[in-house]
Order: C-alpha cells, then sequence, then structure tokens
C-alpha cells in the first residue's frame, strides 16, 4: 500500500497540473440595449487588442434576447476593422437562433437566453494591433425588439 501511494498520488497530482496549464484566453464585450429594442441607427462598437500573432483565434458573436424575440435568425452585418486598414470589410451574417424543432439554441435561463456563434468556421490568425468590430442589425423591423445585448467573444484555441 506504501509504494502504491508513493506512486499513484504523485502521478495525480502531475497530471492535474499539467492540465490546469491549459489555458483558453478569452476577450468579451457586450453592449446593453437601451429598453430592450435595437434601432437600426445605433451600430455597437467593440475593439480589443491583440499582441500574439502566432496563436489562432475563434470569434464569435454574443446575442442576449428574452423569450418574447419573434424570429428565428437575426440579420447583421459586422464590419470588422483590422490593425493597418482604413476600410472596414462588411459581413453580412445570419445567425440561426431557433429552429422549428428544437426551439431556442442558446443557452437559457427562465426567459433570457445566450447565443455564441461564430464569425468564422474555422480558428483564424490575426495580426498584432487593435481590431474593431461593429455590429448593425439589419431586420426588417425597426427598432428590433426583445434584443437585451450584443457582443463579441475572442478565444485562443489550444491548438
Amino acid at each position: 500500500m506504501k509504494l502504491y501511494c508513493k506512486i499513484v498520488f504523485p502521478l495525480i497530482a502531475l497530471v492535474l497540473s499539467f492540465s490546469a496549464c491549459q489555458k483558453v484566453d478569452v476577450f468579451e464585450k457586450n453592449i446593453s440595449l437601451k429598453d430592450q429594442h435595437w434601432p437600426s441607427s445605433f451600430k455597437p462598437e467593440i475593439s480589443f487588442n491583440i499582441s500574439d500573432t502566432i496563436s489562432r483565434y475563434n470569434i464569435y458573436v454574443v446575442v442576449r434576447h428574452n423569450d418574447t424575440y419573434r424570429y428565428n435568425n437575426l440579420w447583421l452585418n459586422i464590419y470588422t476593422l483590422s490593425p493597418g486598414d482604413s476600410v472596414t470589410k462588411p459581413q453580412a451574417l445570419d445567425l440561426q437562433l431557433a429552429s422549428n424543432e428544437q426551439g431556442w439554441l442558446g443557452t437559457g435561463m427562465d426567459d433570457i437566453f445566450e447565443h455564441r456563434i461564430k464569425i468564422s468556421q474555422t480558428p483564424v490568425s490575426l495580426k498584432a494591433g487593435t481590431y474593431r468590430f461593429q455590429l448593425e442589425q439589419i431586420m426588417r423591423d425597426d427598432p428590433l425588439e426583445s434584443i437585451l445585448n450584443v457582443g463579441i467573444r475572442v478565444e485562443r484555441t489550444l491548438n
């Protein structure tokens, strides 16, 4: 039993210490929308700085809404300004928030649901500097009701 304790417990401690070293760096910023209304004229802007150019990143749009949101999707224009660029590049996205079969696809508590939806399907390399994202809702409703906040989340991948 003593030999077992001398070998197994240190081995378990070693494995746990290595697994604790794997850290996922995250930046997330969400902008609250006044009275849960998102007018098309309001285009929240989010900036973040990248210093690690070796890693790859997943970038998400974060949307929180309540259960009274009327649609299964959300159309957005995302304008991206990369470091050193002078022109923003728009990207139109149709974010799937629900399906008729499953209901809301995000995580929920009571009547509030959050969705983290990747902008690109694979991790991307980013250059050093400040990135700016601007989010514009392009739905037919103006203002768009029942949206609590929107934002951007950036995660450094482990691979």
